[in-house]
């Protein structure tokens, strides 16, 4: 009997399958007006100048995954500055239901707007959380590095991110929870007597809080458990202690859902005249904060070095990596943005090999081929100049 793909409301168990692109197309997407590639490598290295185009590479492979990409850009802002106004990016995968062919990009809608259109195979999908069937995305940037001493919203955004890998219904709840906030805010600045309207926007918004904040918590919990058992004290990139931190989190302890619901509910409703004082719902997981820890030392993320800090990152999204493996029986793709750059050559040697046996198709990108000279043997290169990707040989 043929297998068939995964649900991705019901994870498959036992060992992950792989998921490679094999050729990457793209049309009039940033610096890119048409380009064709052939990929067979578990390790991809794009090597060029700063501005050369390699993140844009990246970019698009970001988004065979819900949400906009690893930029977070408008659609607009992905097309190419000279081209129609409108992009496409396609991808053949390798997986372990042989090969498949996903599509995304931009059409011009009846009203002179841009719609987003996903296909698979050709045939259309509704979504972008529709390719979660065959593929799954973690990537890293350097608009990460200051995660550890950024903002909680910061830190919030990073943990949905994580979640969203491993979930891929949990931007639809997000963002029905920020919709719902939005609306309370709205009705208590705008008609604050209206009880009747805001006994039914905080019932909602409390049965959303409680599925949000259940979803990070398991991610962080399942993560943190996966951490620990692989920990090594003398890796050099240190474990991470996790935790989510916050009222919110605090009074949901120990309770089940329909009873964190009826206290949340009533403290939306005890809060109504302070929180239109503040302009804003301030109780709720929209306040929570992700707590990382470097483990080896018991210390702080934000106390950490620079170096440590990166360290620590690279080993979090390396561990959520096989987190996403581990739920899915999808090797996620890795996108790793100038990853090397800062790393000493003992860490890039150890995270070469980590990533060798990670499991999974792995694309960095560098400005100094130099950094990548202690690739395995079977990883490919590419030259990265604007609008081109040529493969190059290396260095003996």
């Amino acid at each position: 009997m043929t297998e068939q793909p995964p649900s991705a409301a019901l994870p498959p168990t036992g060992a992950a399958g792989p998921c490679r692109v094999t050729r990457l197309g793209l049309r009039d997407f940033r610096s890119y007006r048409a380009l064709d590639v052939d990929v067979d490598a578990p390790l991809v290295a794009l090597v060029g100048e700063n501005g050369a185009g390699k993140t844009n590479v990246l970019e698009a492979l970001s988004l065979f995954t819900a949400g906009r990409g690893l930029r977070r850009a408008d659609l607009a802002a992905m097309a190419a500055h000279d081209g129609p106004g409108t992009f496409s990016v396609s991808v053949t995968l390798d997986t372990r239901w042989g090969g498949v062919r996903l599509g995304t990009g931009t059409e011009r809608a009846p009203d002179g707007g841009l719609a987003r259109r996903c296909r698979i195979d050709g045939e259309t999908a509704g979504s972008p959380a529709a390719f979660a069937e065959y593929v799954r995305v973690v990537w890293l940037t350097p608009a990460l590095d200051g995660l550890f001493t950024g903002t909680p919203g910061d830190r919030r955004r990073f943990l949905d991110r994580l979640v969203l890998a491993v979930d891929p219904a949990h931007g639809t709840r997000v963002n029905a929870f920020e919709r719902a906030l939005r609306s309370r805010n709205r009705v208590l600045e705008e008609h604050p007597r209206n009880t009747a309207w805001l006994d039914a926007i905080e019932t909602e918004l409390a049965e959303l809080a409680v599925a949000v904040a259940a979803a990070r918590r398991e991610t962080v919990t399942r993560l943190a458990a996966l951490i620990l058992a692989a920990r090594d004290d003398a890796s050099p990139f240190p474990w991470g202690d996790l935790a989510i931190a916050g009222a919110f989190e605090d009074m949901a302890a120990d309770r089940p859902a329909v009873e964190v619901e009826d206290l949340y509910r009533a403290h939306l409703a005890e809060s109504r005249m302070r929180d239109r004082a503040a302009g804003r719902t301030l109780a709720g997981p929209q306040a929570s904060d992700l707590t990382v820890r470097h483990g080896p030392k018991d210390t702080p993320a934000a106390e950490c070095s620079t170096g440590e800090q990166k360290a620590l990152l690279i080993g979090l999204v390396l561990a959520h990596a096989r987190l996403v493996a581990a739920m899915s029986g999808l090797a996620p793709l890795v996108l790793l943005d100038e990853i090397a750059a800062h790393l000493d050559p003992r860490r890039r040697a150890a995270l070469y090999g980590t990533l060798a046996a990670l499991g999974s198709q792995v694309w960095m990108t560098g400005a100094d081929p130099a950094l990548f000279a202690d690739l395995p043997t079977d990883a490919v290169r590419f030259a990265v100049t604007p609008g081109r990707l040529a493969p190059v040989a290396p260095a003996a």
